[in-house]
C-alpha cells in the first residue's frame, strides 16, 4: 500500500509540473488505480476521470471499444486495452491515459490466458504503448501488482520515456 501511495504522489508531481491530467480505464483493478491517485491531496488538479468498465458492454458503451473485439480477441487483449486507453483519453480530454484488463483470479483463467495475465496500455496524444504481464499470487496480489505497474508506467510516460518495462 505504501509503495502505491508513493507512486501516486510521484505521478502527481510529474503531472503538476507538466500542467497535465490523467485518466484511467480499469477492468480487473476495479478502480484501484483511480483510488490510489485520489489518495493524494490535490489530485483533483491532475486527475481528470476514472472509468471502471468491468463488463464488455460497459467497455463499449463508456469507452467506445468495438464490440466485435471481444469475440475476436477477448477482453484481456492488446486490442481491447488500446481501445480502452484511447476511449478514456478521448472522452475525458486528459493528456495521459492508462488502461488495464486482466484475469485476477482465482477463477477465469485459461491455458491461453492463465490467472495473473494482465494487459496494460498507456497513451498520450502521440504515442500508445502496450504490455502483457504475468503477475503471481492471489487476486489481491495480482490487482496490487497491476496498480503498481500502471502507475510506474504513467510516471515514465509523463517523463517522456517508454512506459513499458522489461
Amino acid at each position: 500500500m505504501e509503495e502505491i501511495t508513493r507512486l501516486a504522489a510521484q505521478l502527481g508531481g510529474c503531472l503538476q509540473s507538466l500542467n497535465a491530467q490523467v485518466t484511467t480505464a480499469e477492468s480487473c483493478t476495479g478502480g484501484g488505480i483511480a483510488e490510489a491517485i485520489t489518495r493524494i491531496s490535490g489530485s483533483s488538479v491532475w486527475f481528470e476521470a476514472g472509468y471502471v468498465t468491468y463488463s464488455n458492454r460497459q467497455k463499449s458503451l463508456q469507452l467506445d471499444v468495438p464490440a466485435e473485439l471481444f469475440s475476436l480477441v477477448g477482453a484481456v487483449s492488446r486490442e481491447v486495452v488500446e481501445a480502452m486507453a484511447r476511449g478514456a483519453q478521448s472522452k475525458s480530454g486528459a493528456r495521459f491515459a492508462v488502461a488495464v484488463s486482466g484475469v485476477a483470479g482465482p477463477d477465469g483463467g485459461s491455458p491461453a490466458k492463465p490467472v495473473g495475465t494482465v494487459w496494460l496500455a498507456w497513451c498520450n496524444a502521440e504515442q500508445l504503448f502496450t504490455q502483457c504481464r504475468q503477475f503471481s499470487g492471489g487476486r489481491a496480489e495480482v490487482r496490487r501488482q497491476t496498480v503498481e505497474a500502471a502507475l510506474a508506467g504513467l510516471i515514465r510516460l509523463a517523463a517522456g520515456e517508454n512506459p513499458v518495462q522489461g
